[in-house]
């Protein structure tokens, strides 16, 4: 994960500037439509900040993580809200949160870390609560360009939620990237509500 963070660091600006103000709306309001108005939301690897700010611009309460101390930076300051940095493998909210939002963020875990961070964002769900992930579609885990992926397809993210086992899937769809010249791009996205 170090890599990743460092990658981050290093070109948060270009990040942040590439990512800022891509048209997600979509994606925002059906993870939105899954949880009540004003709800408590956390937004779990916010990278600029784009989507806490919508989801504060809405008027839900959101709490902002990511693990780069430059994103958190520049978030804070585009979100107008104080973005705290942290690890994925760090949380540690027990039922606070009717809705996690992990758009492209959690990809940068390796499988194994994939489950134990699941379980953590399941204690931090309210009950019945739910979590939106992206990730980038396939079956690849590796390195590349400085940045750690793990690529899911519909099966493998069955086998992973079949082995933490305490989710049950809401929806499941295919998608093209959204940003500009990489529409060939495909990405896995998944809607999942805590069991109990």
């Amino acid at each position: 994960m170090s890599n990743t963070l460092k990658y981050y660091n290093e070109h948060a600006k270009a990040f942040a500037d590439s990512t800022a103000n891509l048209e997600f709306t979509e994606f925002q309001d059906k993870f939105l439509s899954y949880i009540k108005p004003g709800a408590r939301v956390l937004d779990f690897g916010c990278g600029s900040g784009r989507d806490t700010k919508y989801f504060l611009d809405k008027g839900y309460q959101v709490d902002a993580i990511d693990g780069s101390s430059e994103l958190v930076k520049m978030a804070s300051e585009y979100a107008q809200i104080e973005v705290k940095q942290m690890l994925f493998q760090e949380l540690q909210a027990v039922g606070v949160y009717d809705g996690i939002w992990a758009c492209s963020s959690i990809l940068h875990l390796t499988k194994d870390e994939l489950a134990d961070v699941m379980k953590r964002m399941e204690k931090a769900l309210v009950s019945k609560g739910i979590i939106y992930m992206s990730f980038k579609y396939g079956t690849e885990e590796s390195e590349r360009k400085g940045r750690h992926f793990t690529d899911m397809t519909e099966d493998k993210m069955k086998d992973l939620l079949d082995k933490v086992g305490l989710f049950m899937t809401e929806d499941m769809w295919v998608t093209s990237d959204v940003r500009p010249g990489r529409e060939d791009e495909k990405w896995l996205n998944i809607i999942v509500r805590k069991m109990r």
